[in-house]
């Protein structure tokens, strides 16, 4: 199969499942098991391809030109081959564990479900491989039309309530901001073509725009690429968490928010160039802005009971953890904030997967119910918190390597307030994740109380008038949810052992071409 080959074939492959998705609705085994057997097929092919580019292969394939200057292309560098891997690997797990949530709650609608996934998985790719700008924005633009359907999957008007908001943020930032960024970097450049070291050096030193203009244009893309999450146009993202938790997983881990501070990254160091904005200076606004929302964010984290909502905002810290590692703009930052991409991707789908276990098992949302509840889901608990170390940044979880070299990245530029901020939110992060396995290992279950029965002795909050243990007949979720996130909270782990090759494989990325 020919390098061109392997691409279109990559991107075909999430379009074939959701035809057969689409034909076989009706048989709910076969239906499942065609994704699967797609999923399985399209990460063998991304592991192939993966094993190539990182030793320096470039494949390319190119599907036509819209525009004179305005082509549809790919190419895969080490940065999209690492989210690519990352998106493939989680869609088989996540559609094994959807299919044990959805399935569990009778869910409606299953077919849309699983089809809207498949596209967003399409997306997801078509960004990683974009050779372009105008390529990148338009997957995006996919991945957020196709997204909206699970986003309101319930119907219900709190769902479309969250997903007016999910749309409306996120086309709004994109229209108003990442559109009118990429037109004025085509009339700079000239190009919209990612190149190693960026593309618009030349164009400063034309001056054809001042150092005030190029802080401008950076800030356009920031705020305009607002799957990224970063403060203020953050609200869509807790709003999308009336989504059943398989798309909270999708959103969180596998590619909503990826392809945010993915294109991020890719912006600042093919667009913009490492040198220059180290040069000019004017990363550093963006760096504080990153700094500020992910200690903020994991403040009002901590608020939070519904644990859900508290995952949300951890996710805003996060990722503003990543763009922290584009702002620096020092090999070891971007290689920090790529290397997060992929241990708070896996990190962070175990928690999510860990909260939809819980509500499948117990029905339960919120962190001050889960009292005790170790004992009868010691499985899910374990994994919770496996994953929180990592998220956390303590060996041996993944997150660690990723936050240490964001904390080289802010020693090497000498921005040690940021150094701080990292510091300090690693901590709220404690405090706002080990509680909760702490809790339902180490507390004591709610006691019945006669206050919960109304007068004819029903049960008002699940305990029963009999005097029964509060955690009678909670157990844990269905083996198809128990088993991924054990899966993925293993993982979790053993990306701590897999940084050296994560870090070889990003290193190139850093690395001024010789002109």
């Amino acid at each position: 199969m020919t390098d061109s080959m392997q691409i279109w074939v990559s991107l075909l492959l999430p379009l074939i499942a959701y035809v057969l998705l689409t034909l076989t609705g009706k048989s709910p085994n076969v239906r499942e098991g065609c994704t699967l057997t797609v999923a399985t097929i399209l990460f063998l092919l991304t592991c192939r391809m993966a094993s190539g580019v990182f030793a320096g292969e470039r494949p390319e394939w190119m599907w036509g030109e819209w525009l004179p200057g305005f082509q549809i292309a790919f190419q895969v560098e080490p940065l999209g081959m690492l989210f690519a891997l990352v998106a493939s690997g989680l869609w088989i797990l996540t559609t094994i564990y959807a299919v044990g949530y959805m399935r569990g709650h009778n869910e409606e609608n299953q077919t849309r479900f699983f089809g809207c996934f498949a596209f967003a998985i399409f997306a997801a790719l078509a960004a990683a491989y974009a050779k372009n700008l105008f390529t990148l924005f338009v997957a995006y633009e996919v991945m957020t039309i196709s997204t909206y359907p699970l986003v309101t999957h319930h119907g219900n008007e709190e769902a479309r309530n969250g997903g007016r908001v999910y749309l409306g943020i996120l086309l709004s930032t994109s229209i108003a901001f990442f559109m009118l960024a990429i037109a004025w970097t085509y009339t700079l450049a000239g190009t919209l073509d990612f190149a190693p070291g960026g593309i618009l050096a030349q164009s400063v030193a034309d001056e054809k725009i001042s150092i005030v203009g190029l802080g401008f244009l950076l800030a356009l893309f920031a705020f305009g690429i607002g799957k990224a999450a970063l403060m203020p146009f953050h609200r869509w993202l807790p709003a999308a968490m009336v989504a059943p938790t398989p798309v909270s997983a999708l959103l969180h881990a596998v590619a909503v928010v990826k392809v945010g501070v993915f294109s991020v990254l890719k912006v600042v160091v093919y667009i913009f160039g490492l040198d220059l904005l180290t040069e000019s200076g004017v990363n550093l606004w963006l760096a504080y802005v990153a700094g500020f929302s992910l200690v903020v964010a994991s403040l009002v984290a901590m608020t939070k009971d519904n644990l859900k909502a508290r995952l949300a905002y951890s996710t805003i810290g996060q990722l503003a953890y990543i763009t922290l590692g584009a702002a620096l703009a020092t090999p070891s930052s971007i290689i920090g904030g790529g290397m997060h991409i992929a241990m708070h991707a896996v990190g962070k789908i175990t928690l999510f997967f860990c909260a939809g276990a819980i509500y499948v098992g117990a029905h339960k949302k919120n962190i001050s119910d889960m009292r005790g509840l170790g004992r009868q889901m010691p499985f899910t608990f374990g994994a919770f918190l496996l994953a929180s170390v990592s998220i956390i940044g303590l060996p041996p979880g993944g997150g660690a390597w990723s936050k240490w070299f964001l904390a080289v990245g802010t020693v090497e530029t000498h921005q040690y307030l940021l150094t701080a901020a990292l510091m300090v939110s690693s901590l709220l992060n404690i405090a706002y994740l080990v509680p909760i396995p702490m809790l339902a290992f180490m507390g004591k279950p709610k006691a019945d109380d006669s206050a919960d029965h109304d007068s004819h002795g029903h049960e008002s909050d699940g305990h029963d008038s009999h005097g029964h243990a509060p955690t009678e007949g909670i157990h844990e979720a269905p083996m198809m949810c128990v088993v991924p996130l054990c899966i993925t909270a293993i993982g979790s782990v053993a990306l701590f052992f897999a940084a050296d090759w994560i870090y070889e494989a990003l290193l190139p990325i850093t690395q001024t071409p010789n002109l």
